[in-house]
């Protein structure tokens, strides 16, 4: 299970690349563009595309996203509760390794003669009750 999360900038990052953006767009036109020609236009072309993202971030809610942050999650818990606790429960079996895998080693434990018959069995309990 997978889940994408599209992150945008700050009110205050946006205005700031607003600003900086039409900064930029004023040497483009009034300098770059006379001086060096097509790398002057290429340059106001960026300079008027940072601009209006910027703007948009700024000065709407909708926004235009500059990050997309991808969780995964393997172990078969879900990894989108809000609350800490959850998290660091999550982390914690995630941690330890999933169900079968936690299993596996508390068979491979007792096999190699590491742990008794009982602790295997209570081990094996303790790992099954948290599902």
């Amino acid at each position: 299970m997978s889940k994408n999360i599209k992150v945008k900038p700050g009110k205050g990052q946006s205005m700031t690349g607003f600003v900086g953006g039409l900064i930029f767009c004023a040497i483009g036109l009034f300098i770059a563009i006379p001086t060096f020609g097509a790398f002057g236009i290429l340059w106001t072309l960026f300079a008027v595309v940072i601009t209006v993202m910027n703007g948009i971030n700024a000065f709407t809610d909708k926004g235009v996203p500059t990050h997309e942050i991808t969780i995964e999650d393997e172990s078969g818990y879900s990894a989108y509760s809000s609350d800490a606790s959850g998290a660091s429960e999550r982390a914690q079996r995630q941690e330890k390794g999933t169900i079968d895998e936690r299993l596996q080693k508390v068979d491979d434990l007792y096999q190699r003669g590491l742990i008794s018959s009982e602790e295997r069995e209570q081990k094996r309990k303790e790992i099954l009750e948290e599902i």
